[in-house]
C-alpha cells in the first residue's frame, strides 16, 4: 500500500473533524464575512504548512486566496471555492451527520475535506479559493485565467460522481429577458392591454422548444416575474435563462437565437441581454493524456478511475478553453449536489487526498 494512503487512512478522524469544522462555516456567497471566515480557516492552515498565503480583496464577494507551496519554474495549479448555494441557518436544519447508509453500507457525511502531508512537491502548487464560483465567477476568472497561463496542467478539486474523474464540461450561458407591454383594468379595458405576462409565456415556449439533446444543448427558464395586482392586465414580465452547450460554436449559435428573440405580439417589447459565462470546455489530446496518467497512479493505489463529463460547469472551463490540460473531479466521492440530501463518502477523504497527493508528485517527474 502507497505510504500516503496509510498515513491518510490512519488520520481519517483527523480529517473528518476538519470537516466537520469546515461544514460548521456556513458560507453563501451573497455573506461576505461568512466566506471570508472559511478563507480564514484556509489561511490558518496553509499557514502550518509554511506556504505563502495572499489575499485578493473584494468587495461585493468574499476575498479570493491565492496560496503558493513549493519552489521551482513549474507550476500546477490547484482550483477550489469557498462559496456555497445554502443560506446562513440551514446548519441549524441540517447539522453534520455521520452515519452508515443502510442500503449500500457507505459511512455518509457532508463537505470536503483538508489534509497535511508533510511532502515538498517538486513543482511549485498555487491553490486559488475563490468566492464566486456558484455565481459564475465573475470577479476571480481573470486570476483563474492568469495562474491558468503560468501553469502546466490544472487540477478542480469539484467532488466526484461514483469515483468519475471529469475531462469535460458543458459551457454555461446565462441571460435576461425584459418585456413591456401595456397595463389596463382587467375588466373594464381588458382589450387596452397588452399583457407582458402572455408574451412572457409565449416567449418561454420559443426557448424551452430550442433544447436539442442530441446537440446536447439545452435551455431552461428557471425564474420568471412578472404583473402587479390579479385586476391588471400586466405591463412588465421577466425571465431568467440558462443555457447549456457542447461547443464553442454551438454557444455562438444558440447565444445569437437567445438574443435575437423579437416579440410575438408586435405591440409588446422584447429585451434580452446576457452572454456565455463559462466556455464549453471539450475534450483535447492532453486532457485525455492527463487522465490518462491519474487513472494509473489510481490503479497504484488501488483505486478505478474512469473519464466522464457533466452539464455542470466548474472554473475548469476556463483554464481547459485556454488549451491548458485539465482535470476535474478530484475532490470526495459522493452525490446530489445542491440537494438537501447531498452527501460524501467519508471513506473516500483519505483515498482522494492520496490519489491528489500521489498525482501531484508523479507530475513532478
Amino acid at each position: 500500500m502507497s505510504q500516503i494512503l496509510s498515513y491518510l487512512q490512519a488520520r481519517e478522524e483527523v480529517m473528518t473533524r476538519a470537516l466537520e469544522e469546515l461544514v460548521a462555516l456556513e458560507s453563501p456567497n451573497d455573506e461576505r464575512a461568512a466566506v471570508n471566515a472559511v478563507g480564514e480557516y484556509l489561511v490558518q492552515a496553509f499557514c502550518q504548512l509554511d506556504a505563502d498565503v495572499e489575499r485578493l480583496p473584494q468587495a461585493a464577494f468574499g476575498d479570493h486566496l491565492r496560496v503558493t507551496w513549493g519552489q521551482g519554474n513549474r507550476q500546477i495549479l490547484l482550483l477550489g471555492h469557498m462559496d456555497t448555494v445554502w443560506p446562513i441557518g440551514e446548519l441549524k436544519e441540517r447539522p453534520f451527520h455521520v452515519a452508515q447508509d443502510g442500503d449500500s453500507g457507505i459511512l455518509k457525511g457532508t463537505g470536503p475535506g483538508i489534509f497535511d502531508l508533510g511532502l515538498v512537491p517538486a513543482h511549485r502548487l498555487v491553490f486559488l479559493f475563490n468566492s464566486d464560483e456558484e455565481c459564475g465567477s465573475p470577479t476571480s476568472r481573470s486570476s483563474i485565467e492568469e495562474e491558468g497561463r503560468r501553469s502546466e496542467v490544472v487540477l478542480v478539486l469539484e467532488p466526484s460522481r461514483e469515483g468519475a474523474l471529469v475531462i469535460w464540461r458543458k459551457g454555461v450561458g446565462r441571460f435576461e429577458m425584459e418585456i413591456h407591454g401595456v397595463a389596463s383594468h382587467s375588466g373594464a379595458a381588458h382589450e387596452r392591454g397588452v399583457s407582458a405576462v402572455q408574451e412572457l409565456a409565449e416567449q418561454i415556449l420559443r426557448l424551452e422548444a430550442m433544447t436539442d439533446y442530441k446537440r446536447g444543448t439545452t435551455v431552461n427558464v428557471g425564474v420568471v416575474q412578472g404583473g402587479s395586482k390579479v385586476n391588471v392586465r400586466p405591463a412588465s414580465a421577466w425571465a431568467e435563462i440558462d443555457l447549456r452547450v457542447t461547443s464553442a460554436e454551438e454557444g455562438q449559435r444558440m447565444t445569437k437565437a437567445i438574443r435575437g428573440l423579437q416579440p410575438i405580439n408586435p405591440d409588446a417589447s422584447v429585451m434580452v441581454s446576457g452572454r456565455m459565462n463559462r466556455p464549453p470546455w471539450e475534450t483535447s489530446p492532453a486532457g485525455q493524456a492527463l487522465f490518462e496518467r491519474a487513472q494509473r497512479v489510481g490503479a497504484s493505489l488501488g483505486i478505478d478511475l474512469w473519464p466522464a463529463g457533466t452539464g455542470g460547469g466548474s472554473d475548469g472551463n476556463f483554464t481547459a478553453a485556454q488549451g491548458i490540460p485539465t482535470l476535474d473531479g478530484l475532490g470526495v466521492v459522493g452525490d446530489d449536489a445542491h440537494a438537501a440530501s447531498e452527501w460524501v463518502d467519508m471513506a473516500s477523504l483519505p483515498r482522494r487526498a492520496a490519489l491528489l497527493a500521489e498525482l501531484l508528485l508523479d507530475l513532478g517527474h
